[in-house]
């Protein structure tokens, strides 16, 4: 009888055993589950554990439509999401994109540091993509929409930049949502995206580039600028409101010989620091 009762009472516990294991076992695929239907439908965010200057490195934008974007970004001490900052995007050369290491976009170019000496109250977003083609184009305007989606963002400042193959993809941004930004500056580069668009938002543009850039040349730069020229001019706007939106500078040798570099492509990167260029673009709004 005793006996009985021991197997019984064994019995019993192995009968809890198994229903609590089974309950836990449950939970965590129900968790598992959900973790994976958010991961499915969400966007969200792994944030760097680097600085440089006061950017936080790597950061992790992870979309299910676009994959991850990495970016590195700056945000002012004194945002607190009380009223709206303006934003920045600069996008990197050749020598700056994510395989190279994290961080030598801001290593190697001085845009996202010299933006800070015309407006304090603004929000600097570097990415680091991967080449310059259509699909990077998407990654940045998915970015785009999630800073104006989790940020307080003044949406009559938020500026471009694209330098060398960054030019090449925010050109394309610009065919595709040039109504996301405010202006767009354009360094040493080509246009590859579409021009229609531009014309439609009135999305003013600045293009800059060495009469002999070693990789491009001059002359994609200047048939951007006849494309929007005509264009503005089929909608009838006058010569000064043209050049109110378009701008097209190119640089002789001298500027570069002057500035000490030594080819017209790399010195590219000096457009950084020049007032006349930068200003045009962070006194638009």
């Amino acid at each position: 009888m005793q006996q009985k009762r021991k197997s019984a009472l064994l019995a019993g516990i192995c009968l809890m055993v198994l229903g609590c294991s089974f309950g836990l076992s449950e939970n965590r695929v129900f968790a598992a589950e959900k973790n994976e239907e958010n991961m499915d439908t969400a966007e969200f965010v792994t944030e760097g554990t680097e600085e440089y200057r006061g950017f936080i490195l790597d950061n992790v934008l992870h979309t299910e439509q676009n994959g991850d974007i990495h970016y590195n970004l700056y945000v002012p001490e004194s945002y607190d999401g009380s009223r709206p900052y303006a934003l920045f995007f600069t996008l990197p050369g050749y020598e700056g994109l994510y395989f190279q290491g994290v961080g030598e976009n801001l290593y190697s170019e001085n845009f996202g540091f010299e933006a800070q000496n015309y407006i304090r109250d603004m929000i600097i977003v570097a990415p680091q993509l991967s080449d310059w083609g259509e699909t990077l184009a998407d990654q940045t305007i998915a970015l785009v929409e999630y800073f104006f989606d989790h940020y307080n963002i003044d949406k009559t400042r938020v500026f471009g930049e694209g330098y060398s193959g960054g030019g090449e993809t925010m050109s394309q941004v610009m065919g595709k949502r040039p109504d996301l930004f405010t202006a767009y500056l354009q360094c040493s580069s080509q246009w590859d995206g579409a021009y229609e668009p531009v014309v439609e938002s009135r999305t003013p543009v600045y293009l800059v580039i060495g009469e002999s850039d070693e990789y491009y040349g001059s002359e994609p730069s200047k048939e951007a600028y006849s494309e929007l020229y005509d264009l503005y001019r089929q909608e009838g706007f006058s010569e000064e409101e043209i050049n109110e939106l378009l701008v097209l500078d190119i640089k002789d040798a001298s500027y570069f010989e002057s500035r000490g570099a030594d080819s017209q492509h790399g010195g590219g990167g000096l457009f950084a620091e020049d007032d006349a260029i930068m200003g045009w673009l962070f006194h638009r709004s």
